[in-house]
């Protein structure tokens, strides 16, 4: 069983990105279920990114992103397409950084501790599958350099994960 081993706090972003995609690919080497490697994905994000209260997905059902696996707090179970961070990030279809939650218009307030978020969307042939959701206690957390290795990120999930399922 692989564990995610965190980087020390000064490693260079590339190379913190660069060491996950590598223990993501271990992961899910032998793995095609969606919800378990989702899970693990959450669980290394958690573990290995610093300044995170919260990594998880949502998963795009009947028009809405419903709570997926993720690591931190309780969170919201439903979000509208549309509304809030991640229900933008849905609807553009677009990674969407935000400095600070509480200036971003209709901000969804799931645990009051996250300042600044950063969401990935999670598309297959065109088809929004859901999105990767990151949140930390620190006001601008989230840069250029995490949204690449982010998006490197889902792009492995996404191409080792069978994404039928109950949609």
């Amino acid at each position: 069983m692989l564990v995610a081993q965190t980087l020390n706090e000064g490693a260079m972003k590339p190379e913190l990105y660069a060491h996950l995609r590598s223990q993501l690919r271990s992961l899910v080497a032998d793995e095609r279920d969606f919800i378990a490697n989702a899970a693990n994905l959450s669980s290394l994000l958690y573990h290995s990114v610093p300044d995170l209260n919260w990594a998880g997905f949502y998963v795009h059902k009947n028009n809405e992103l419903v709570l997926g696996p993720f690591q931190g707090q309780p969170a919201c179970v439903r979000i509208a397409i549309g509304k809030g961070v991640c229900g933008t990030a849905a609807q553009q279809r677009q990674t969407i950084i935000v400095d600070n939650v509480h200036d971003f218009p209709g901000h969804i307030a799931c645990d009051s501790v996250s300042n600044s978020e950063i969401v990935v969307p999670i598309i297959r042939d065109d088809r929004l599958i859901g999105v990767l959701d990151l949140d930390s206690p620190k006001v601008g957390r989230f840069d250029e350099e995490d949204a690449r290795g982010l998006n490197e990120l889902v792009e492995v999930f996404v191409e080792s994960s069978s994404l039928e399922f109950g949609h």
